[in-house]
């Protein structure tokens, strides 16, 4: 009887710990699968993680195809802008 009841706290501390260790892993292979993702989706937008720090590479925008944004910006304010009311008193 002696020896059952000081194995029995024994089981009980390798339970809880397999239980912890576990939840660690769990937790761990969540935080890894997030990295994961985020890396991803950073790299779509140009952007690249490293050691050394943050890297940000910019699209080159050649000048017609800037002009040609520039107006069509323009264009459309102009076209969804209101006239204004010159009839109005002040």
């Amino acid at each position: 009887m002696s020896l059952m009841s000081s194995l029995v706290p024994l089981a009980m501390l390798f339970i809880v710990l397999a239980i912890l260790g576990l939840a660690a892993i769990a937790i761990y292979n969540i935080v890894m699968d997030v990295k994961k993702a985020t890396k991803k989706k950073m790299e779509k937008n140009n952007v690249t993680w490293s050691r050394d720090g943050v890297t940000v590479e910019v699209k080159e925008l050649n000048d017609e195809e800037y002009k040609d944004r520039t107006q069509s910006v323009l264009v459309d304010v102009w076209n969804h802008g209101a006239p204004p009311d010159m009839n109005r008193r002040r």
